[in-house]
């Protein structure tokens, strides 16, 4: 059994909080812990704005807590973020995030990160060893 606590992660464990513009991300789980995802809960600024295409992962979101939306750049659809609202990229979907306050975000990732991958050029993060 694996038990971690969010405050002490952020107070002592440095090495699994990862900031990039405008977000930061806290791993509770990653690759290493074997389980075939990684579970993280991320904090986007407020105002901030995102273009994220996971081309090698598959995520699955939950919005804790926030207002924002999220834009699909295939379709051009637009859907609301806010507690309550899960997404899932299901088909390595290039997106824009958006927060209109900050939103607190629970993410999990397969194939599972690592713990140190920051968004690529193109938005994505490189390809799991």
């Amino acid at each position: 059994m694996i038990v971690r606590d969010f405050d002490e992660i952020t107070r002592n464990d440095r090495d699994r909080v990862v900031s990039d513009a405008n977000w930061t991300s806290v791993r509770m789980l990653l690759a290493d812990d074997n389980m075939g995802f990684s579970f993280h809960i991320t904090f986007l600024e407020a105002g901030s704005e995102h273009t994220f295409e996971y081309k090698n992962h598959f995520e699955s979101v939950y919005c804790m807590q926030g207002k924002g939306s999220i834009t699909d750049l295939a379709t051009g659809e637009t859907h609301a973020i806010k507690p309550g609202t899960m997404y899932a990229l299901d088909q390595h979907d290039r997106h824009v995030l958006r927060a209109e306050e900050e939103l607190v975000m629970a993410c999990c990732f397969n194939p599972p990160v690592t713990g140190t991958e920051v968004h690529q050029a193109d938005g994505s993060y490189a390809p799991a060893d």
